[in-house]
């Protein structure tokens, strides 16, 4: 039979040992900042083809995200950005794995995803916007649309919301956002209900004559997400983040890839 002395000392090295497992899992997750500091790139995780949020362009990584991303990285001292494909279905588990270290792909915050993942401070939103001719002045809002006919893209959000919120309206389905906003830039719809930033960039790609109309119909907040407890991580990334927006670096991104339109601003309704 153990004497006293010896059980206890089983007791403490149990003790310590579950101490050190437990300090070793924080600080795998709280030093994500020294990590990635050190190892000089932080692996960002993009779905790569949701324009003009973040895409391929001549094959190199472009867009919102893409340009947030490699802002940040320069202001938490980290040399490069290695950009990750992925989706959004495999963005929490590939966090959770350590395949990146975070997802800048306008993951959209929500209380069952911040159970899995931490979030950043919200760095865009975004929803569904009425969009109509340039010199259409009779449409501002849902009420305005009761008889009218709007264009939305089959299988979508928007499509989705028409057919609940708009019941009055005569819908038209089509293939993409495109040519929704070309039916209205030629006058053949009234309104087009699509995402208001990816409607604004397509407009001006394009050269529609066609602008959002309204405030957001529905809208959602998106953060980046990256592994839990990583605390010193998230502190710096919220303050890199404030400071783009309070220098106009986050407008300058914004007003590039989004049709002009001012993230900074939206930022500060919600």
């Amino acid at each position: 039979m153990a004497d006293c002395n010896s059980i206890l000392r089983l007791v403490v090295i149990a003790a310590t040992a579950t101490a050190l497992t437990a300090c070793g899992a924080q600080a795998k997750s709280g030093d994500l900042l020294e990590r990635v500091k050190a190892a000089g790139v932080i692996r960002v995780a993009q779905t790569q083809a949701n324009p003009p949020w973040n895409f391929l362009e001549n094959g190199k990584p472009a867009g919102y995200d893409v340009d947030v991303a490699n802002e940040l990285a320069k202001r938490l001292g980290i040399a490069k950005v290695e950009f990750v494909a992925s989706n959004f279905q495999s963005f929490i588990a590939g966090v959770q794995a350590g395949r990146f270290d975070a997802v800048i792909a306008g993951q959209t915050i929500t209380d069952e995803r911040k159970k899995q993942v931490d979030f950043s401070r919200p760095y865009q939103v975004n929803g569904i916007s009425i969009f109509v001719a340039n010199a259409d002045t009779s449409i501002n809002g849902v009420a305005d649309l009761k008889g009218k006919k709007l264009a939305v893209t089959a299988g979508t959000t928007q499509a989705a919301f028409a057919k609940k919120s708009i019941p009055d309206a005569d819908v038209k389905t089509y293939d993409n956002a495109t040519l929704g906003l070309t039916e209205v830039g030629r006058g053949r719809a009234d309104a087009v209900l699509v995402s208001r930033f990816q409607g604004a960039f397509l407009a001006q790609k394009n050269g529609l004559a066609v602008r959002p109309a309204g405030p957001l119909l529905e809208s959602e907040v998106n953060g980046i997400s990256f592994a839990k407890g990583a605390t010193g991580f998230k502190q710096a990334v919220d303050k890199a983040l404030s400071d783009m927006i309070s220098d106009g670096t986050l407008s300058a991104i914004s007003k590039k890839w989004l049709g002009g339109l001012d993230m900074a601003a939206e930022l500060g309704k919600i």
